[in-house]
């Protein structure tokens, strides 16, 4: 992963993860890599970018949840 994408994920992380009780993380997870991809192209940073680390996503997204 670029460390454009890196940034941008590690900030939209912060910004969207909420301190609410999980009913299911594995969907919350799913949820928002793909709320985080989009929100990527949508700043301009191309999918290629967060696609070559897709597991770097879900890793990312999961450490925020602990």
């Amino acid at each position: 992963m670029s460390k454009r994408g890196g940034d941008f994920l590690y900030h939209w992380i912060s910004d969207t993860l909420r301190d609410e009780p999980i009913a299911d993380p594995v969907l919350l997870v799913i949820d928002m890599a793909v709320a985080a991809k989009q929100a990527a192209v949508a700043q301009g940073i191309p999918s290629q970018e967060i696609d070559e680390e897709i597991g770097t996503i879900y890793r990312f997204i999961m450490q925020g949840l602990r």
